[in-house]
């Protein structure tokens, strides 16, 4: 058990330290803080005694040197059951709470042109040394690493009358430890390159923590857990929450993936759904209803037991018009009210509120013994890309289509065609071995559909027969990404039928 009866408090994250320190002097709690801690807790009329009162020594090399003083490290350390310590250390000297925010090397470092020196004056030093210290010491005192534990530290004292258990303070050391690891990771990868991407040569560290179990893995004889990076603020599908239906699986957040890395790229009122973790029907229109039921209309069928994900509210209109089919989960950035009474019906439906994030700079893949990692895919195409090669050139009409579908492509398994027309998916022809047989799947499930749509291509043609196929179904024009050797042959082909083809230069496999 902790007894909490002195904290040190330097904070370079300055949010909710007052309230948190208000907390602490109510339930008697003798506060130390480092001269900017101090100078706002004074302000707010809290008592605190400053670091230099303390140890009788004042800041050296402009704040370089505050808390690394052996008064302080010794009040941290002492083991409150050892006479030995005991004798060293007198109680007037012994620190029970650290609380401690690290000085905000991460997001200086990743600003676009930081300066080397401007980052390294965001290492911190005394700050790591003293949540290291005190994590060690967890048996008789607690490390607080983020503004997100105050309340939950100041409830547990009030409950425990200045005392907190052994097993909070071991949570508290085990949260600090991962911070300072992974704090240490960032400056590493800063100095080894890229801030974002210099863990891929210079080695990397991953600490996370189990946000939750799920009710199994791909398949039901499988365990599973959903694992997020400890120490860092929740971003991206951590960030969602569940607010209607049954517990969560391993595909439903695979499927989740996707739906969020497909409308991250769209800026209209859009809806995908996704079924294996890819899109069997995306839409963009004036209202989430309408782009709900052309997305719906790409694939019927396959939309049975999918997921829907849209990239506006959901209101009552788009609700109504999903409640026919069975679904496994609803993702949107909010879910009204009036859409949240609707589908209370359904029980099983899982309804998701998560913001819409891009994807983050790293991805991981496990293989067989070990790991693949690879920057994102955040590639856009650009208007300067694009580059018409044929005789005729898109409409404007056919422009909208071609970018939606190249954007579809994207999120699909490769090989990856994808048939659209007004501003929807109307054929995909996912993960097939052959692209031309992709082409043909697309174009079938398309129907009378594909005349007058058109095709897009994650990856180049490698042979006439792919134009000739989309031809004969009537397509007008087809984006793919060229730089096969029969880039002239597929060109020439395109020319003979009338169609009109773009090449984007950039390609997007998904494996």
């Amino acid at each position: 058990m902790v007894i909490v009866k002195r904290a040190l408090l330097s904070c370079s994250d300055k949010t909710g330290v007052e309230a948190f320190a208000k907390g602490l002097h109510e339930l008697k709690v003798e506060l130390i803080a480092s001269s900017g801690t101090a100078a706002l807790l004074r302000r707010q009329k809290i008592p605190v005694k400053a670091i230099e009162e303390f140890t009788g020594v004042g800041e050296q090399l402009d704040g370089r040197v505050k808390t690394l003083h052996p008064k302080i490290h010794a009040g941290i350390l002492a083991k409150r059951d050892d006479p030995a310590h005991m004798t060293s250390v007198s109680p007037a000297e012994l620190i029970d709470l650290v609380v401690v925010n690290l000085y905000p090397f991460h997001e200086v470092s990743q600003q676009t042109g930081v300066a080397r020196d401007a980052a390294l004056e965001q290492i911190d030093i005394g700050g790591v040394a003293l949540l290291r210290a005190a994590a060690k010491n967890f048996p008789h005192v607690a490390a607080v690493s983020r503004p997100e534990q105050y309340a939950g530290i100041l409830a547990a004292l009030r409950t425990g009358r200045g005392t907190l258990p052994e097993d909070a303070s071991a949570a508290l050391a085990r949260d600090a430890f991962e911070l300072t690891s992974r704090y240490d990771q960032w400056i590493a990868s800063f100095l080894g390159g890229n801030p974002d991407t210099g863990a891929l040569s210079a080695g990397i560290q991953l600490s996370v923590h189990q946000r939750q179990a799920l009710r199994y893995g791909e398949n039901p004889h499988q365990q599973a857990g959903w694992y997020a990076p400890a120490g860092e603020p929740a971003a991206g599908l951590a960030r969602l929450v569940q607010v209607q239906g049954k517990e969560l699986s391993y595909n439903n957040v695979l499927d989740l993936d996707a739906a969020v890395r497909c409308l991250s790229d769209l800026d209209e009122p859009a809806c995908v759904i996704i079924k294996h973790a890819s899109p069997c029907g995306m839409a963009t229109a004036s209202t989430i209803a309408e782009a709900y039921q052309r997305a719906h209309a790409c694939d019927a069928e396959s939309a049975f037991g999918g997921i829907v994900g849209v990239n506006r509210p959901l209101d009552a209109l788009a609700a109504s018009l999903m409640t026919p089919t069975f679904l496994e989960v609803i993702l949107a950035p909010k879910i009204d009210p009036p859409a949240r009474a609707i589908l209370l019906a359904k029980r099983s439906l899982r309804l998701i509120e998560c913001p819409l994030e891009a994807a983050r700079a790293l991805e991981w893949r496990s293989i067989v013994g070990g790991w693949l990692i690879q920057e994102a895919d955040a590639a856009t195409l650009s208007s300067d890309q694009a580059r018409v090669v044929t005789t005729r050139r898109p409409t404007d009409a056919e422009w909208r289509d071609l970018t939606l579908g190249w954007i579809a492509a994207k999120h699909v398994k490769s090989n990856a065609i994808v048939v659209a027309k007004g501003g929807a998916t109307v054929g995909i022809g996912p993960g097939q071995p052959s692209r031309v047989r992709a082409v043909r799947l697309a174009l079938q499930n398309a129907g009378s559909r594909a005349r007058g749509a058109v095709l897009a291509s994650d990856g180049f043609f490698p042979f006439p027969d792919n134009v000739d196929a989309a031809a004969e179904a009537g397509i007008t024009a087809i984006i793919q990404p060229g730089g096969s050797v029969k880039d002239p042959e597929v060109i020439a082909a395109a020319d003979r039928v009338g169609l009109a083809m773009v090449l984007t230069g950039l390609r997007h496999f998904r494996h």
